[in-house]
């Protein structure tokens, strides 16, 4: 049994981070300013709780004792928020991995595994996006996550502090908010073809994501936690059009939603492809298609809205 934190742990992928570590008999606190995270996402789990903002450096270093690792996805998560509040975005995303950092460093081998970003790639058309490129991040979002890899790095480099990033590309599955006004688009199609609403896309749908399911996610974060140094992108590898994964999900809900298109969103992306060779030669395996986790997913939201839970 090994003693591990996760901050943020009561979000979406942190919270299925906890509930692996859990099943699997390790010691797991967890450490989360429920600013969007919710305790119900931890429900039936046996953790230590602590309702903290990880900007508080004494109360961190009060909680990560004698601990054998720090899965830190805490963060201002939001692009369009981080435009908003710049200096909040800095002082969470980039002073609070600091923290823990700092934190970390007073205990023997204690690796820090960062969630970061593909936003790091910024707009740049070459695909697909492989960790040798120059960063080009264009919002305190991405600038703060890769501050946060440059700060894993010279502790990892300084203080022999054990470190590893990981740059998600699309996350989805069970547990991501569909009711943020930042909500990611998998989990709004979803509750949208259940109810037989409207699909909304903004452009021709033609634009493509490089989606990853939550449980495979969580499978990058314990190989990490385990072996490699440095940055990696966590991804499929294949793209997916975003009208596919509309048309995908109404067809696996029997649903009879139609797709309105708008116009599209200025800054959006239009291609986002991940080349994870480099994480893959580590060991890692994704163990879910597009298809399969689409359908865990969709069942999860199904119940919510059977049992008439606001997600």
């Amino acid at each position: 049994m090994k003693n591990y934190i996760v901050t943020g742990g009561a979000g979406f992928i942190g919270s299925h981070i906890v509930e692996y570590l859990v099943q699997m008999g390790h010691q797991v606190t967890v450490i989360d300013s429920l600013r969007t995270g919710f305790e119900k996402n931890l429900e039936g789990l046996n953790v230590r709780f602590f309702e903290e903002d990880i900007r508080n450096k004494k109360q961190l270093e009060r909680i990560i004792t004698n601990t054998n690792g720090v899965f830190h996805l805490a963060a201002l998560v939001s692009v369009p928020e981080s435009l908003l509040k710049i200096k909040e975005c800095i002082d969470i995303n980039t002073i609070g991995t600091l923290n823990i950092l700092d934190a970390a460093k007073n205990n023997l081998n204690c690796k820090v595994v960062l969630s970061t970003s593909a936003a790091n790639y910024g707009d740049n058309l070459v695909s697909p996006k492989v960790e040798t490129m120059t960063p080009d991040p264009k919002t305190p979002y991405a600038i703060t996550k890769l501050d946060g890899e440059y700060y894993l790095n010279m502790f990892s480099d300084q203080y022999k502090v054990p470190t590893i990033s990981l740059r998600y590309f699309n996350v989805f599955g069970p547990r991501q908010n569909p009711k943020s006004a930042y909500a990611a688009a998998v989990p709004i199609f979803i509750n949208n073809a259940l109810q037989n609403k409207t699909i909304t896309i903004y452009g021709d749908g033609l634009q493509t994501r490089d989606f990853i399911y939550v449980k495979d996610v969580v499978k990058a974060n314990i190989l990490a936690s385990k072996v490699g140094k440095g940055t990696f992108n966590v991804a499929l590898g294949h793209s997916t059009s975003i009208l596919e994964l509309a048309q995908k999900i109404i067809e696996l809900t029997n649903s009879r939603s139609e797709i309105q298109f708008l116009e599209e969103r200025s800054g959006d992306i239009k291609h986002s492809k991940a080349d994870p060779s480099k994480f893959n030669a580590l060991g890692f395996k994704p163990d879910y298609s597009i298809e399969a986790s689409l359908k865990e997913t969709i069942k999860f939201y199904d119940a919510q809205l059977s049992a008439k839970i606001n997600y």
